[in-house]
Parts: structure tokens; sequence; C-alpha cells
């Protein structure tokens, strides 16, 4: 069973699914890679222990209170590199950023093979099912380039805002 629930947040509405137990899937409403079929047939219940404790645990990361992640019961639906990719998005600091090329690097360590490509981890952390809790805004281009988020680089801009990153040394690239 999937339930579903909505959180109104700073930076738009956030669509929140569970098991039951645990946060599968969180995003922002529009976002590329949106949950639109878990949207679409998950049981709307707003009760949930899961839910009530997440939306508590937005509510303090809004109001940059510095929420841990280990607070929120996560499980998050991938293949294993995908799975390695999001448990190292969890070790990034809040206030912190990586490069892709750094993530990069850290995969190959742990998954003990040769080489990776930043646009392969870069695939991985765009289709991070539970945005914001795992945070995959802090991932930066090299040199600052501000691209990547599925939700949008304004949303990743606010977010790092949130989290009072220093904007100057970053950019957002030119289409």
């Amino acid at each position: 069973m999937v339930y579903k629930t909505y959180y109104d947040s700073p930076i738009g509405k956030l669509f929140i699914a569970s098991d039951g137990e645990n946060i599968t899937g969180l995003c922002i409403e529009g976002q590329k890679y949106y949950l639109d079929k878990i949207e679409k047939e998950g049981i709307l219940k707003n009760d949930l222990a899961i839910f009530e404790q997440t939306k508590k645990w937005l509510d303090r990361y809004f109001k940059q209170e510095k929420p841990k992640i280990s607070e929120i019961s996560l499980a998050p639906e991938g293949n294993m590199f995908r799975k390695c990719v999001w448990e190292f998005l969890c070790e990034i600091p809040y206030g912190e950023t990586i490069t892709y090329g750094d993530l990069a690097k850290k995969v190959v360590k742990e998954l003990n093979i040769s080489s990776m490509s930043a646009q392969a981890v870069g695939n991985a952390v765009g289709h991070n099912p539970i945005s914001i809790i795992i945070p995959c805004h802090r991932v930066v281009g090299k040199n600052g380039n501000l691209t990547g988020y599925a939700g949008g680089i304004d949303k990743k801009i606010k977010l790092l805002e949130i989290e009072n990153v220093n904007m100057e040394k970053f950019f957002v690239p030119k289409l």
C-alpha cells in the first residue's frame, strides 16, 4: 500500500509518499521525475505517524534548525548504485556542498571500481526519490556551476540559501 500527503513549503508544494512506516518519496510539485504514478494511485492519509514526523522535520528544516536525516525512517527504492550515491548524499553536512566529480570519486572507492563519470553520478542524484531530506541540492558542478537539480535551479538556490551556504562562489549556467 502506498500512502500520500502534501506539505506547503517555502519552495512550493511538496508531495510525500510512504509505505506506512517509511518515507519512500518526497518531491517538489512539477519537478523532473515527479512521482506521478504514486501520486495518482496513492491513498491520501494525512494522519500517518511518519507523515506527521516528516512534516515536523520539514518545519524545522525550513526554520534553519538543522534536523538530522536519521530522525526520519527512509526507504528509497533504487538499484545498488543509486542507493550508494544516495547514502553519500546523506553524509554531506548541512550547509556544505560537494561536486559531482568528488562524489563520483567516493562512489568509485566504495564500490571498488576503476572509474565513474560525474554524469553517471549526476543521473543517480537526479533520480533521488526523497528530495530535501536526502540532500541532492548540496551537489554542484565543478567551479561552482549550479546545475542538475530536478526541482529546478531556483529551488536548489533557495535550499542552499536556507542552509546559509555562501552563494558568491556559485553561478547558474547559461543555456
